[in-house]
């Protein structure tokens, strides 16, 4: 438990401002196992009163940082401004290559780390395995996010009504005979990506190629997804869930946390 009330606490220099303390430590009690408080738990967790928790808490939401239901609090996209300046000199395929690199070797497969623009995935970086793949695919390469595993993935972490307006623009196209072709089946599959955390596209972009992804998290933010391509003769779709998924979920909890994480804060 942290006291950061004026009038107790250990001594501080002259210049210190015990305000300034609270401010953070009430912003760091939002984890990702608890990223919903109230005042009592908030209050508990900084050592203080209640109605000094509450003032806090109020404060911070005003400013934009915090949004509140009446009951609970949690923490806005505006909380990722306060590290902006320190993380922007940090490149996220920079942070994700040895990750990617590493996974690669792992499966002996080549590994992407894409994110979501507009109705497009694009691939920011990518460690080739050493063979030849149908599809040819270099970082800046583009794919319609709904036709991916990566896509369904990021499209998976959208708000409900954002996620709607997408499938109302779509017009899809069969790549091949495996691709989905009706938007009731694409819900289908970016929901089960919504509750399983994965996704797998099989032989739907190109005939004889298998795509996995799960997503990249910084906090409680999707900012990515990570992806590994199959061959589909090399792996049976029945054995990824277990053999696969695993390794892409352990790299992609290195790379956001690497990239600025609440687990394990940015690491150099």
């Amino acid at each position: 438990m942290v006291t950061t009330d004026d009038q107790s606490g250990p001594e501080r220099p002259d210049y210190f401002v015990r305000s300034a303390e609270m401010t953070l430590a009430v912003l760091l009690a939002f984890t990702a196992n608890e990223p919903r408080q109230t005042v009592t738990q908030i209050a508990d967790k900084t050592g203080v009163s209640r109605a000094r928790a509450r003032r806090f808490l109020l404060t911070l939401t005003d400013l934009g940082y915090l949004r509140s239901d009446g009951k609970s609090f949690e923490l806005t996209p505006r909380t990722m401004d306060i590290g902006a300046s320190y993380l922007a000199n940090l490149s996220l395929p920079q942070v994700a290559d040895e990750h990617l690199k590493r996974l690669a070797v792992e499966l002996n497969e080549t590994t992407s780390l894409c994110i979501l623009d507009g109705p497009d995935v694009v691939y920011v970086a990518r460690i080739a395995a050493p063979r030849l793949l149908g599809v040819s695919v270099n970082v800046g390469t583009r794919f319609p996010a709904w036709a991916t595993s990566m896509g369904r993935v990021l499209l998976a972490s959208l708000p409900e009504a954002v996620r709607e307006s997408y499938f109302a623009s779509l017009t899809l196209q069969a790549f091949t005979e495996h691709s989905v072709t009706s938007i009731d089946q694409l819900r289908v599959e970016v929901e089960h990506a919504a509750v399983h955390g994965w996704s797998l596209v099989s032989q739907e972009l190109d005939d004889g190629l298998r795509g996995v992804a799960v997503p990249v998290r910084r906090g409680t933010q999707v900012i990515a997804a990570v992806n590994v391509s199959l061959q589909s003769h090399r792996v049976s779709a029945g054995s990824i869930e277990a053999s696969v998924v695993p390794l892409l979920q352990k790299a992609a909890l290195a790379i956001g946390d690497d990239f600025g994480g609440r687990r394990g804060g940015v690491r150099s």
